[in-house]
């Protein structure tokens, strides 16, 4: 199983190594999970790779890369679709059914769900409107349609780069904005390139805890029992881990000197329609239209407190 969570890598691999420890305990040792972690398989991609010809048998994936797999997950990263975790745990609750249905049918068991927390703009400019954002030189990731469409509709320009050439950007001055769950800035030491931080939780990334289904299926129903309920004990921890990391990577940031800025409420509005506007292109987006209807729906129904 390969892990590519930088920002909580340590912490997460212990309480990997205590699932493991518990199902081989359970298991008489029959059933255990070995671990390569800190991306020595490669990157999402590599892994994903190794996983379809069996040189692994699971991984904890992004959002991003969980679309290839069922695109449907591409609809837990649209922007501002959550305002707070609350949301996000509600929202996971209520679909959880769909997408663990989903990815069995396309060949993969979720263990769990995994996070890498809420995403912020990181700037070496004040941006605090979308004309800051429109003069500025914007990174965004090679891989991401959504992103690149939105950016289209609020004619932003934004400048493609693989992730491991950020920081690199950053650096030159080929881009002045980055966006990242605070965490990662820090593991990735974008924040060190960085003046500015922007107080608005843009997007949401999620991540699953999988293994293949052909592989799963060679155990017992009893040992798939004890592999599940191992993972399902430590799910809430390794939430709880992600989302201390974010809040003490702000505070770090802080610290260090990088200035929090205030969005108002009408420029968040403003995005909040382009983004809009950007999902109904065609490309765009990998999910259904009933997806996000179901998904908008259900966080209505929680914000006017009628789950």
């Amino acid at each position: 199983m390969e892990h590519q969570f930088g920002p909580i890598r340590e912490k997460f691999e212990r309480i990997v190594d205590e699932i493991n420890t518990d199902i081989m305990q359970k298991t008489d040792n029959a059933v255990q999970f070995r671990v390569y972690a800190g991306g020595v398989l490669g990157d999402e991609k590599d892994v994903i790779r190794k996983m379809f010809v069996g040189q692994i048998h699971g991984a904890v994936i992004t959002a991003s890369s969980l679309t290839k797999m069922l695109p449907d997950m591409d609809v837990l990263q649209v922007p501002f679709l959550f305002q707070n975790y609350e949301e996000v745990d509600y929202l996971l609750s209520k679909m959880d059914a769909h997408f663990r249905g989903g990815m069995e049918q396309n060949g993969y068991v979720m263990l769990g769900w995994s996070e890498g927390g809420f995403v912020r703009l990181m700037s070496t400019v004040p941006v605090v409107t979308l004309d800051d954002l429109r003069k500025a030189k914007v990174w965004v990731w090679e891989e991401a349609p959504m992103t690149r469409a939105i950016f289209k509709e609020a004619g932003v320009s934004g400048i493609p780069l693989s992730m491991p050439d950020v920081l690199v950007g950053l650096q030159t001055g080929l881009v002045d904005v980055v966006y990242a769950p605070p965490a990662g800035a820090i593991s990735l030491q974008w924040f060190t390139k960085t003046k500015y931080i922007t107080d608005v939780p843009l997007m949401y990334i999620t991540g699953t805890i999988i293994v293949k289904k052909d592989a799963f299926d060679r155990l017992t129903p009893d040992h798939q029992t004890i592999v599940r309920d191992a993972f399902n004990r430590q799910q809430e921890r390794m939430r709880k881990t992600v989302r201390a990391e974010n809040r003490s990577a702000i505070q770090v940031m802080v610290n260090s000197g990088i200035q929090l800025l205030e969005v108002s409420g009408e420029e968040i509005e403003k995005y909040k329609q382009i983004t809009k506007r950007a999902i109904q292109q065609p490309g765009s987006t990998s999910f259904s239209k009933t997806t996000l209807q179901q998904a908008e729906t259900y966080l209505e129904a929680f914000r006017q407190g009628k789950p």
